[in-house]
């Protein structure tokens, strides 16, 4: 399953303008700007499948330091000090990667309303 079958080429555009330059990547610009905090529990479930390139249920930090080319092949890599951001902004206990919920797992970053049940 692409990310284009979630989001429109429009708002994957949009996100990646937002940070074409190294060390401009802020998560919560890029998802507001995909239109990912809009998307439903299970459109985000989703994402986080494709983003979890090796299904192992997380996202880890070499999945991350490739998380813009999941949305276009031509996009960048984060750096390292984006990807050291992103994900301890989701990794709640440590563990060095994002579970796809929890209090700050991946639904929490992309929709800060949500609540785990």
């Amino acid at each position: 399953m692409a990310l284009s079958s979630i989001l429109t080429e429009a708002e994957i555009a949009a996100g990646l303008q937002s940070c074409q330059a190294a060390d401009s990547f802020d998560y919560k610009t890029f998802f507001v700007k995909v239109g990912l905090n809009s998307k439903s529990k299970d459109q985000v479930a989703k994402v986080f499948g494709i983003l979890d390139q090796d299904r192992s249920g997380f996202i880890e930090e070499e999945e991350l330091k490739l998380f813009l080319k999941n949305f276009s092949a031509s996009a960048r890599a984060l750096t390292d000090a984006e990807t050291k951001a992103f994900l301890a902004a989701g990794d709640s206990d440590g563990d060095g990667k994002i579970g796809v919920d929890g209090k700050t797992g991946l639904f929490k970053m992309m929709i800060p309303a949500f609540e785990p049940s």
